[in-house]
Parts: structure tokens; C-alpha cells; sequence
């Protein structure tokens, strides 16, 4: 937001230079974040002073060009080369010296030399409007009052404004003080905090009066909960022209170009009081009727940037007797606003329901100074007087006469609101006592009313301005923020409370697996929560149907509630590998969201992704790249540090993955683990291979708190290994060999696990090969090779019989 230091002090005598006023701003809650020079012209006309022509001739090797002699004041005069056709002895004009820097249309500089021209030396620049930036004329030099004196700066002469302007950064709570009063309400309490005491002038109205009553608008509004206040009236005999010169200046110092003086009126009140007003041609008002309410969902409706956009049901209108003229609060339609034909409008000033304003602005992708202020909530009691102070304006500028009274439709009073507050926890929540008087004076400052007090406290009333002020700790900060959060003491004394985390606190778990995670090198990622509808399509785990979907998305990547960890995470591995960072092991612990026809489910995870070179080479090794049994380790190595030891591993049934395995502990799946499909990866740009690893982590903390835990021996006897290489069909799965496994051997057979996959060269079409470590122990004597052999031959026969498989 910009404020503009020159307008402040319409409302407010400031005793400081801007500077000291910006850091008072910052001080109370208006953070500022620079101070910019601004000047009604670039460049502020510096250097440009009054020359007096005292000869002017012909240049001798030029038809267009004339050699003046110019005073400049102070006896100094100079040799100037000029080439406008209206050059003539004795005029007073503008003369640019040598050093000044001119700007052009575009506002780029070109500086003022000494030179020759066609072999005559020229010492400055007669200067014409557009090269001054005061208009658009070229046709000849400027000439100025006959009565002015050489050497006199044009800055002076032309008035031209020099103003600070203040950049602040303002939270959204602050809807108070999106105005020049508003911070000047904010100055002035912190002046009389500092022993400074001043008066805020408010703009008077009381020269507002009804010249006739000759065009009547009448007004019906539908719903008061959506427009609790709306007022207007008529102003007529407009001459609709260029705004003068002050106007012009103050929209200028805050960014906004002048249009006309009807809408420079409106945009001036708005950044000066806060109170968006809308104009109206009144000729194109049908049946002199303004209705504001809504219309039928997918009405069409063509705002002022030529967009023909499709209404919501709950989309406030304003609307003649025919037809829609404006969306309310936001934005105007292309028909009904101020025209340079325009003679007479309809003024409005209105409090709209700010909900309503932001979900309309937010379904429509619109963000305009008018509803940026309604959606959060302006001064529902100065509407009126906002819409007297404009109709005064419009009158002065415009030369117009106010022809209708006032109409103000305010139903139900939003009226101010009670607090009270306790002395005891202000002083426990600001950490000093502050004197009772002191508070007193900043809540009095700052326009609320005190209507009790006793020893425990006070109570008070809160100006229906300040929504953001409800709660006894809202005024504890209104109270600190005045008073001086840097006035607080802070002693030597460090206080601190020691909280019990039990062992399976979900935040204790994390902590622990994240710390092990990140000795191994992975790094914790925070993905956002919303995603793109696209991925429903990628699995059969995500399904459309299941979606939780915004009502108001930010755009169409945003639009529903994430169903799976694994594509936020993939997106964060697409835009590190488009910088040139492809070597990742990223984690997160974050949530998925269902809309299951049963009612809405949130989910908590842990997801894992791996890919690229595990450790970089060197002289000594190459680089080593990520793998399966890298991936397979990491997560029975977390799962052991949760102590989950005991559980199964089965083939995942998961099609986002190639191949994968799940791990499970009673029957229930806690992780699933492999290789993500090459078609998932290629949807969102990622050419290598990734490994991911999705823990249900509330499955987890359900079985970490299972407390009947069985220990068991170290068996006395020794295991033996043995190890297959077998060719099989590609639909087979480890899955389907280990269970085979089991079943063929009950008794002795402790351990089936894959140790390597082939699939290429050398391999029959629809082949692949598998290597198996098969651990098989007796834990009452030691096996004999006669009876390991009997196990791995029925084991072969097994595989072999149900699955085709070759002994390679």
C-alpha cells in the first residue's frame, strides 16, 4: 500500500521529516518498507530556470535553426541553438542548462550538454511542453508570464509538487488503515504516546446541499445481509474534462493515473477515507431504478476489461430495471460507466458483506482497490459522509449540481462492540506491568471508549472500524503496539518449562526417524497439500470421484485435496533436476485427504524418494547409484528403529509400481516400497529412475503402541544359505516365489529374500531372472548337506512345477 506524506498532512500536523515519520509508521504496526521521491513532473524541473531572449538570429548554415542569446539571471548569458519556428526577442521562457536532465515520454533520461550545432556552440536547451513533461505540445518552443524574472526556477513558478511516499507492507487485519486517515488515526496515537499532541482534520461536509431535485433514482436492495448499507444520489450538468492539477498530482503519487475528473474523484476518496464509491452514467440507468441483488447462475456479464464473464448464483449485482450494470464491490460493466458524453450520474457508496465480496472477486479472479477494501471489512458508518465529501468534489470539479437527496438504506446498525479487558493477564501476556493510566490513555487514542474501570479492569467499547479488534488480546496488542514493543524490558533471567513426551508421541516418533534419516543423507521436504486434478488419471489408487476439490481454486494445479505423497513429491524432484540437482533422497511427513462416500478422511504418511548416484566418485571409485536394496534397506532400517522388527514382506499390489513389496506386521500393510512406473515419472518430465517408499503412519504409531512384545532366544545353532538363479516369465512376482517357498518347507526354511533382478541382453523375450538367498536353520541341532539338499531340491521342483522356472 502506498501513502503519500504530502496528503498525510491534510489530516494531520506533523512536526518530523519523513524519515522519522516512516519509522513511528513502522513502529506502530505499518511497516515501512521504503520511502520513494515522487514529483508531479520527473525530475522535478531541476535545473530548469526562466531565460530571457535577448537576440535571436538566423544560423548560417541552418534554415531551421536560430542562434538566441539567453539571460539566465545573475548577469550570465547564454549562447543557445534553437529550432522552434516561435522563437522571438524579448519572450520569457523555459531554458534547460547545461547538466539538467531531461526524461522523454517513456521516462527515460537524456542529459543537457554543451555542444556544437551545424558549427554553432549551444550552451542549454529551450525548452518545449512535452520535453518538460508538462503536456503534449510540440509545435514550438514554451513561452512564459512576460513578468517573471531571469533566473527564476520553473519549479517555483509552475508549483510543481514534491512529495515522500511511503511503501507499506500491511498485514491483512488492518483494514483500518488502507486510507491516508486511517494512518493518520495510527500517527496521531502514537504523537500523544510520545507527549505530541495534535488534531486530525477530517474533510468537512458541511457545505453539501441539495441544489433540486430534478432527477430521482429510486433504490431497492434485495438482500440487507449481503448489502447492510447502500446509499446514493444524483449529481447532473456535468462537464466531464481533465482532473485539476492537485487531483491529478495526489493519484499520482500513489501510482494511479488520472482518467477523468468524475473517476478521479472516486479513486481520491477511496485511498483517502477508504470508502470505495462507483459512478454511474444516469442516462443509461433503465427506469431510473438501481436494484442490487443477485441473478440466475450463468448469466452473462461483460466487465470493463471487455470479458464476458458467467455469474454465480451468489454473485451480488447491481442492476437497472433491465439489466446488470455492475458486479458489486468489484468490478463495473462496460455500459454503464463514466463516458466523456456522460452529463449526469448515479453515485453510489455502499457496505457490502465482505465474505460474500471475496468469494465473488476469488470466483472471477478479480482483485481491484474496491474489493481488495470490502472483503476486509471497511467503516460501515461512514458511508454517508464519504458519498457528501465525494458529491462535494464532483461538484467543484465537474461544475455540476446535486440533484436528488440522499438515499440511505441501513436496515439493521452494525453497531460497535464490547470488550473487557483483564489488568492481571495484559501484564502476565506483555511481561511487565504497564501503568493503568498509560493503558487508559493509548485505548482513548486510539477512539475507544472507555465505560468502566475497576480494579481488576476495564471495559470498553470497540468502533465498529476495527474488526480485527474483538478479543481482550487483541486489545493487548493495540496497547503494545502504540506503547512500544522496543519499550519492553527484558531481564537476565531465562525461564523455560520442560514438557514429558511419551516414547510414541507422534511428534517424538518423527523426530526420531528424521534424525535417522538425515544422518543417511536425506533432506526434509514440505510439499503443498493442494495439487492437479491430472493425476487422477495415473492410478487406480486415485480416483476422481474420491477428490477433495476447492470451491475456489487458486488455479487449475491447485484445484483438489493431494490423494497420494507421490506426485508433490515427484514435482519436487522435476524442479531440482531442471536446475542440475538430479542426485536426491528427499522424506516428508505430510497427510493425504478422501472424500469417501462415507464422509471425508485425512491420512498421515511418511513418504520416501530416492534417485540418482548415491555417492559421488572419486579417484579411488566411481560413482554409486541408488538402488533397489539401497531403497529396501533404508526402510527396514526405519522400521527396525521403530522397532517394528517383526514383519513380512509380500509383493506390493500398488500399480504405481513396477516392482515393489510391502511390508507388513499383523496383517497390516505399515509401508509399501519399489520402483515407480517410467509412465508415471515421463507425465511429469522425470527421466530417471525413482524409488519411493510411502508409510502409513498412522498404521505405524497404531503398532508401535502394541506394548506385548515376545523375546526370543538366540538360536544355538548355525544357519546355513543357499542361494537360486532362476529364469522366469516376466508376470511371475518375488511375491508369488516366497509364499511357494513357505508352503514347500514349514519347519526349517526362516528366510526367503531377492538379492537381484536381470532384465536385457541375453535373456529370452518375456524373461527375466531372479536371484534368491533362501536362509534355512534348525534350532534344535545343526542341518546336515544331506538334508539341506532335500529342502533346495523340493523348493526347485516347487518353482519349476507351479512357475516354469529354469535353474540358470
Amino acid at each position: 500500500m502506498t501513502i503519500s506524506f504530502n496528503w498525510l498532512k491534510q489530516f494531520i500536523n506533523l512536526p518530523w521529516d519523513a524519515e522519522k515519520t516512516g519509522e513511528l509508521l513502522t513502529d506502530l504496526g505499518l511497516e515501512v518498507e521504503g520511502i520513494e521521491d515522487f514529483s508531479s513532473v520527473k525530475g522535478g524541473l531541476e535545473g530548469i530556470v526562466v531565460g530571457h531572449v535577448l537576440e535571436c538570429a538566423q544560423h548560417t548554415n541552418a534554415d531551421r535553426l536560430k542562434v538566441t542569446k539567453v539571460d539566465i539571471g545573475n548577469g550570465e548569458t547564454l549562447q543557445i541553438v534553437c529550432g522552434a519556428p516561435n522563437v522571438a526577442v524579448g519572450q520569457k521562457v523555459p531554458v534547460a542548462t547545461v547538466g539538467t536532465t531531461l526524461y522523454d515520454a517513456e521516462g527515460k533520461p537524456w542529459p543537457i550538454n554543451k555542444g556544437k550545432i551545424r558549427g554553432e556552440v549551444s550552451e542549454g536547451m529551450i525548452c518545449a511542453e512535452d520535453e518538460l513533461g508538462l503536456g503534449k505540445s510540440h509545435d514550438g518552443i514554451m513561452v512564459l508570464d512576460a513578468k517573471l524574472k531571469p533566473g527564476t526556477l520553473l519549479a517555483k513558478v509552475l508549483e510543481i509538487e514534491n512529495d515522500k511516499v511511503f511503501e507499506i507492507g500491511l498485514t491483512p487485519n488492518r483494514s483500518d488503515a488502507m486510507s491516508h486517515w486511517g494512518v493518520a488515526r495510527d500517527l496521531k496515537a502514537g504523537l500523544l504516546h510520545k507527549g505530541i499532541s495534535t488534531k486530525l482534520n477530517t474533510p468537512s461536509s458541511s457545505n453539501f446541499r441539495v441544489d433540486n431535485r430534478t432527477l430521482k433514482i429510486a433504490i431497492n436492495v434485495e438482500d440487507p445481509t449481503l448489502a447492510p448499507r447502500y446509499c446514493g444520489l444524483t449529481i447532473s450538468n456535468l462537464k466531464i474534462g481533465p482532473s485539476p492539477a492537485w487531483l491529478q498530482n495526489r493519484l499520482k503519487s500513489i501510482g494511479l493515473s488520472p482518467i477523468n475528473n468524475i473517476v478521479d474523484v472516486t479513486n481520491y476518496v477511496l485511498h483517502e477515507l477508504g470508502q470505495p464509491l462507483h459512478a454511474f452514467d444516469a442516462a443509461k440507468i433503465s427506469g431510473n431504478t438501481v436494484n442490487v441483488k443477485t441473478l440466475p447462475a450463468g448469466t452473462k456479464f461483460t466487465t470493463l476489461d471487455g470479458i464476458e464473464r458467467e455469474l454465480h448464483e451468489e454473485d451480488l449485482m447491481i442492476c437497472d430495471a433491465e439489466k446488470p450494470m455492475c458486479i458489486a464491490g468489484v468490478f463495473g460493466g462496460t455500459n454503464s460507466g463514466v463516458t466523456t458524453e456522460t452529463t449526469s450520474i448515479f453515485l453510489e457508496s455502499a457496505y457490502f458483506n465482505p465474505v460474500s465480496i471475496r468469494k465473488t472477486a476469488k470466483r472471477h479472479s478479480l482483485s481491484t482497490d474496491a474489493s481488495f477494501r470490502f472483503e476486509r471489512g471497511i467503516d460501515p458508518n461512514i458511508t454517508d459522509y464519504a458519498l457528501r465529501h465525494a458529491a462535494i468534489l464532483i461538484v467543484q470539479v465537474a461544475e455540476g449540481q446535486i440533484t436528488s437527496d440522499m438515499i440511505d438504506l441501513y436496515p439493521k446498525r452494525i453497531d460497535d462492540h464490547q470488550v473487557f479487558l483483564n489488568f492481571e493477564k495484559a501484564n502476565n501476556l506483555i511481561g511487565e506491568e504497564i501503568p493503568k493510566e498509560t493503558i487508559k490513555d493509548i485505548l482513548t487514542s486510539l477512539e475507544m471508549k472507555i465505560t468502566n474501570i475497576t480494579e481488576t479492569g476495564l471495559g470498553m467499547t470497540i468502533p465498529a472500524y476495527r474488526n480485527d479488534v474483538t478479543r481482550d488480546v487483541d486489545v493487548i496488542e493495540e496497547i503494545l503496539r502504540v506503547y512500544g514493543y522496543n519499550n519492553i524490558k527484558f531481564t537476565q533471567k531465562l525461564n523455560a518449562s520442560i514438557s514429558s513426551v511419551l516414547p510414541g508421541e507422534d511428534y517424538a516418533v518423527q523426530q526420531k526417524i528424521a534424525l535417522q534419516l538425515t544422518a543417511l543423507g536425506f533432506n526434509e521436504m514440505l510439499n503443498n497439500s493442494l495439487t492437479s486434478q491430472r493425476y487422477s488419471g495415473l492410478s487406480k489408487t486415485i480416483k476422481e470421484n474420491f477428490n477433495v476439490t476447492m470451491l475456489n481454486p487458486l488455479s487449475h494445479d491447485l484445484s483438489v485435496m493431494r490423494q497420494s505423497m507421490l506426485f508433490s513429491g515427484l514435482e519436487a524432484i522435476e524442479y531440482n533436476s531442471n536446475r542440475k540437482n538430479s542426485d536426491l533422497k528427499l522424506f516428508e511427513f505430510g497427510k493425504t485427504y478422501h472424500n469417501f462416500p462415507g464422509g471425508y478422511s485425512e491420512t498421515k504418511h511418511l513418504s520416501l524418494f530416492i534417485t540418482g548416484i548415491k555417492t559421488e566418485g572419486n579417484w579411488a571409485s566411481p560413482d554409486t547409484k541408488t538402488g533397489f536394496f539401497f531403497g529396501k534397506g533404508t526402510v527396514s532400517a526405519a522400521m527396525e528403529r521403530l522397532g517394528l522388527n517383526c514383519f513380512t514382506e509380500e509383493s506390493a499390489e500398488n500399480d504405481i509400481f513396477s516392482e515393489g513389496i510391502a511390508f507388513k506386521r499383523n496383517k497390516e500393510t505399515l509401508v509399501e516400497f519399489g520402483v515407480v512406473k517410467k509412465k508415471i515419472t515421463k507425465e511429469l518430465d522425470v527421466e530417471a529412475e525413482v524409488f519411493y517408499a510411502d508409510f502409513n503412519w498412522d498404521a505405524v504409531l497404531k503398532q508401535i503402541s502394541v506394548k506385548n512384545l515376545k523375546l526370543e532366544p538366540i538360536p544355538k545353532f548355525q544357519a546355513a544359505q543357499r542361494d537360486f538363479a532362476l529364469l522366469l516369465d516376466n508376470s511371475v512376482s518375488f511375491g508369488d516365489l516366497r509364499d511357494a517357498a513357505y508352503d514347500s518347507e514349514k519347519k526349517f526354511l526362516k528366510s526367503v529374500t531377492l538379492f537381484d533382478v536381470y532384465k536385457g541382453e541375453n535373456l529370452p523375450e518375456g524373461k527375466k531372472s531372479y536371484a534368491l538367498s533362501f536362509t534355512i536353520q534348525d534350532e534344535e541341532k545343526t542341518l546336515t548337506d544331506k538334508q539341506i539338499d532335500k529342502i533346495m531340491g523340493k523348493l526347485k521342483q516347487k518353482f519349476e512345477s507351479e512357475f516354469g522356472a529354469v535353474l540358470r
